[in-house]
C-alpha cells in the first residue's frame, strides 16, 4: 500500500489555513504524525479518512484517487476518531459485532471469531458483556481500537489513540500495531505524545501551524539535537532563572537538589554536561530552535 499525499490545502471559512500545502509520501508500515495541539494533524485525519474534503491538493492511495474514490477507499480504511463513543443500548461485543458488520464481515461465525480475537488482543474479553457505554475510558478507548482494526483493512487510521489509556495499555497498543506491520498495511498513527512515534514508527513527519516541518526516520530528527541537550544541576534558588532562560524538559531531584534537562543551542555558565538525545529532546529542539 501507499498513499500518495501532494499539496493538500485545507481553509476554512473563518479563512483559517489548516493544512498549508502538505506533501507527504506515507508507505507500508507505521508511519507517525507528530506535533502540537493545533498543528492540522487531525485535520488530515478527516481527510484520509474521506470525512472531509480538502481545498486543494491531491492524494492518492496507491492508484486510487480519493476524491473520485472515496467509496473504493472507504472500503479498505479503519478508523479511530479523536472523539470516538459508542452506542448506550450494545454491550461491548456487539458493539464490535456491528463494526464487523460494517466492515465487511457478512459471515456470522466468521464475524465472531474476529471479534472474540480482537476483543483478546485489546484485554476486552473479560467484559464483553458489559454494556459498551459502560466501560472506564481506558476501556472505550481500546474498544475504538479493535473496531479501527477489525474487518482487516488495508488503511488504519488512528488519531490520538492512547489517550486516556495507562502504560501497560499503551504498551499493549504499541505491540498490536507492530505485530500487524507484517502484513500489507499502512497505518497512521497521530499523536501528540512523542513515545508513541519513538516506540513504533520507522518513518515520521512533523507537522506545525498546518505545515510540514520535518519528514523522515525519528533517528534523523534525533541526530538534529545532538549537541544540544544538557543537563544542568541546580538548586531550589536557581531553578526559576533556568526555566525562563531555556526550554526545560524534566526536572528531576538529585542527591545536590535538581537535575534539570534543558534544549539549547549553547549553555549560558551554567554548570551542565551535554547528554544523549531522545525523540522528546528532539522534538522541543526542533520546535524551539529550528522552525522560526
Amino acid at each position: 500500500m501507499r498513499i500518495s499525499i501532494h499539496e493538500l490545502c485545507k481553509q476554512y471559512k473563518n479563512n483559517f489555513m489548516a493544512l498549508d500545502k502538505v506533501t507527504l509520501e506515507v508507505n507500508n508500515g507505521l508511519f507517525g504524525l507528530l506535533g502540537p495541539n493545533g498543528a492540522g494533524k487531525t485535520t488530515l485525519m478527516r481527510i484520509l479518512a474521506t470525512l472531509l474534503k480538502p481545498t486543494s491538493g491531491e492524494i492518492k492511495v496507491n492508484d486510487l484517487n480519493l476524491n473520485e474514490n472515496r467509496h473504493d477507499i472507504r472500503a479498505m480504511l479503519g478508523y479511530l476518531p479523536q472523539d470516538f463513543s459508542t452506542f448506550s443500548k450494545l454491550k461491548t461485543w456487539e458493539f464490535l459485532d456491528y463494526a464487523g458488520a460494517l466492515a465487511g464481515l457478512n459471515h456470522k461465525k466468521e464475524r465472531s471469531q474476529a471479534v472474540d480475537e480482537l476483543l483478546e488482543s485489546v484485554g476486552l474479553f473479560d467484559v464483553r458483556d458489559r454494556p459498551a457505554s459502560k466501560l472506564s475510558g481506558g476501556m472505550k478507548r481500546r474498544l475504538g481500537i479493535a473496531q479501527a482494526l477489525i474487518g482487516e483493512p488495508k488503511i488504519v487510521i488512528v488519531d490520538e489513540p492512547t489517550t486516556g489509556l495507562d502504560p501497560e495499555e499503551r504498551i499493549r497498543f504499541r505491540n498490536l500495531l507492530a505485530n500487524m506491520t507484517q502484513k500489507d498495511i499502512v497505518i497512521i498513527l497521530s499523536t501528540h505524545i512523542v513515545g508513541d512515534i519513538s516506540s513504533t514508527c520507522n518513518d515520521m513527519a512533523l507537522l506545525n501551524r498546518g505545515q510540514v516541518m520535518f519528514n523522515d526516520a525519528p533517528e534523523l530528527l534525533i541526530e538534529k539535537a545532538r549537541g544540544h541537550v544538557f543537563q544542568i544541576e541546580a538548586i531550589d534558588s536557581e531553578l526559576p532563572k533556568i526555566k525562563e532562560t531555556y526550554p526545560v524538559i524534566s526536572t528531576i531531584p538529585s542527591e545536590n537538589g535538581w537535575a534539570v534537562h534543558v534544549v539549547a543551542d549553547q549553555l549560558n555558565g551554567e554548570n551542565g554536561i551535554e547528554i544523549e538525545p531522545t525523540l522528546e529532546h528532539a522534538y522541543v529542539y526542533f520546535m524551539e530552535y529550528l522552525t522560526q
